[in-house]
C-alpha cells in the first residue's frame, strides 16, 4: 500500500515542493491549503487538497476526516507546515496580533496534531514532522512575535517526542533557516494591521531597515536555499527507519546551532544585533 502524509501550508513555498516531490516518490499526499482557491488549484493538479486553517478548527476536523475517509482510517505522516510571519519590534506588535500569529503557529498546530496522534496510536505507528525554523531556537532582533511561536513549537515538540517515545510514534522537527517561499510578502498584511510603526520610538531604525527589507524584493538572501532542501530533509524523516529527531536547513541553521552550544547568552546577544 502506498504510504500517506498530510501536509499543510501547501499553497506556494516549502508545502508546494514538498507536495511535488512526496508525490513523485509515490507518497500518497493530501496537501492542505487554508485557502479554497488554493486547494482548487492544486486539485487540478490531481493533488487531494482539503481545506484546512489553523485559525478554524472546525477546518481542521472536516479536512482530517476527508482524509481519512481516503485512507480508511489511517495516515503514515503528518508535516505541520503552514504558518506566517509578523515582523516589528517587541514593543511594537500588539498584543491581538501575538495572540492572532499563536493561533495560526502554534494552537492551530496543536488542534491538529492533537487529532492525529489517535489514529496513529490505533494503527500503532506513524510520523508527525514540525517544520520549524533557525528562529525556534535563535532570537534574531524584529522578528519576536515568530521567534516565539516557533520556540513553542520546539518545545511542544521535544516533549512530544519523549511522550510518545513507546508508542510507535516518531516526532521530528525540521529547522530551515533562509528557504526561498512567499513568507515575506504573505507578513505585509499582519505587519499593517498589528504594528503601529509610525508612532514607534524606534520609527528612525523601522525606515532605515525593516519596512526596505519587507516592501522592497533585493533578491535572495545570503545562504538562500531553494524549498527542495527542505523536501530532502523530509523524505529522510518519513522513509528512514531511524529519522533524526532534528533537521538542520541551510549553513545559518548550521552554524546557530553550533553558535547556541559554545558562546555565552552575552556574545550571542552581541551578533544577534549586528543584524538589526
Amino acid at each position: 500500500m502506498q504510504k500517506t502524509i498530510l501536509m499543510t501550508g501547501c499553497s506556494s513555498g516549502i508545502g508546494l515542493d514538498a507536495a511535488h516531490g512526496m508525490r513523485e516518490r509515490g507518497w500518497t499526499v493530501f496537501a492542505a491549503c487554508r485557502q479554497r482557491v488554493d486547494c482548487d488549484r492544486l486539485r487540478a493538479q490531481g493533488f487531494i487538497s482539503p481545506l484546512m486553517d489553523y485559525t478554524n478548527a472546525e477546518t481542521l476536523r472536516s479536512g482530517l476526516d476527508e482524509v481519512l475517509e481516503h485512507t480508511g482510517g489511517t495516515l503514515d505522516v503528518l508535516f505541520n507546515n503552514g504558518a506566517h510571519g509578523l515582523p516589528g519590534a517587541v514593543e511594537d506588535v500588539s498584543t491581538d496580533g501575538l495572540r492572532s500569529i499563536f493561533e495560526s503557529n502554534v494552537f492551530g498546530w496543536h488542534e491538529l496534531t492533537r487529532n492525529v496522534i489517535p489514529v496513529m496510536r490505533a494503527q500503532g505507528h506513524g510520523r508527525i514532522v514540525q517544520n520549524s525554523s533557525i528562529l525556534g531556537f535563535v532570537s534574531f532582533p524584529w522578528r519576536g512575535a515568530y521567534v516565539a511561536t516557533k520556540h513553542a513549537i520546539e518545545g511542544l515538540t521535544d516533549t512530544m517526542r519523549v511522550e510518545l517515545r513507546d508508542s510507535g510514534i516518531r516526532v521530528i522537527l525540521i529547522e530551515p533557516g533562509p528557504v526561498t517561499s512567499k513568507i515575506r510578502e504573505k507578513a505585509i498584511p499582519h505587519f499593517e494591521k498589528y504594528v503601529d510603526w509610525e508612532n514607534s520610538a524606534l520609527r528612525d531604525r523601522y525606515e532605515t531597515s525593516l519596512l526596505k527589507r519587507l516592501y522592497e524584493s533585493t533578491g535572495p538572501d545570503r545562504f538562500e536555499l531553494p524549498a527542495s532542501a527542505v523536501t530532502v530533509k523530509l523524505v529522510h524523516a518519513c522513509e528512514s527507519r531511524r529519522p533524526h529527531p532534528r533537521y538542520y536547513v541551510t549553513v545559518p541553521t548550521h552554524v546557530g546551532g553550533v553558535l547556541k552550544r559554545i558562546l555565552t547568552t552575552r556574545a550571542i546577544d552581541r551578533i544577534l544585533a549586528r543584524l538589526r
